[in-house]
């Protein structure tokens, strides 16, 4: 990355004022003094500020428990964001790995690791989600074989890959699926002739939601959760 660059990232200085630093002689790079704002500089590279080590920030892992009505956008002029329920300064740096419905509650990551969320979203990693489903009516026996062997959705040229069902309640079943369709786990529910009636994630790959977070309230991931989908 630029000189320039790495110093707005590791201070409270713009880029413009991360460049004049560097012309007047503020930045050492390796022990040397540096006044090219456009030097490539490396993770391993030593860099100074007025005498002061430089080093960027690590890499932000979040957990959300999202409430209804909240949209899983990073801004939208109509409605509140996952966003908006973050800090402006922490916020800024975060993207959503991995969509919920405005209708449905649960689980959402946001991380600042594009790499990290690429593995979270990635269909050829088949990270499973597991869904809490309140349904309209009962699911028969053979609606959940079909859920477990794969359904045709609508306007789809493939089946869904098989699911996995537990029963629940008479009228709610926890839901595993390897996919992210859209809009998938309702018309799965569609296509075997029921309705969801509310929806909540509660596991992504191994990260279970917090039970002590309140619709709306976050926590960093921990090192174990983090490591769950590398």
């Amino acid at each position: 990355m630029r000189l320039d660059q790495f110093i707005a990232q590791c201070s409270t200085l713009s880029r413009k004022d991360a460049k004049r630093a560097i012309g007047t002689g503020r930045v050492q790079v390796d022990g040397q003094s540096c006044t090219s704002a456009n030097l490539r500089v490396t993770e391993d590279s030593t860099v100074t500020l007025d005498g002061e080590r430089c080093q960027l920030p690590g890499e932000l892992y979040l957990m959300l428990n999202k409430p209804a009505g909240v949209i899983s956008a990073t801004r939208d002029s109509d409605h509140p964001t996952v966003l908006d329920l973050l800090p402006a300064d922490l916020a800024k740096d975060l993207h959503i790995a991995g969509r919920l419905d405005a209708d449905t509650t649960g689980l959402v990551l946001l991380t600042s690791d594009g790499q990290w969320s690429h593995r979270v979203t990635s269909p050829r990693r088949q990270c499973e989600k597991i869904y809490r489903v309140t349904l309209s009516a009962p699911l028969t026996e053979q609606a959940v074989r079909a859920l477990e062997g794969g359904v045709q959705l609508r306007n789809e040229a493939k089946p869904t890959k098989p699911a996995q069902v537990r029963m629940l309640e008479d009228n709610v079943i926890e839901l595993t699926i390897t996919e992210g369709r859209y809009h998938q786990v309702k018309r799965m529910l569609a296509a075997v002739g029921n309705h969801v009636d509310a929806l909540h994630r509660e596991c992504i790959g191994g990260i279970a939601l917090d039970p002590t977070l309140g619709p709306g309230e976050y926590r960093e991931l921990t090192p174990d959760e983090i490591n769950c989908v590398n």
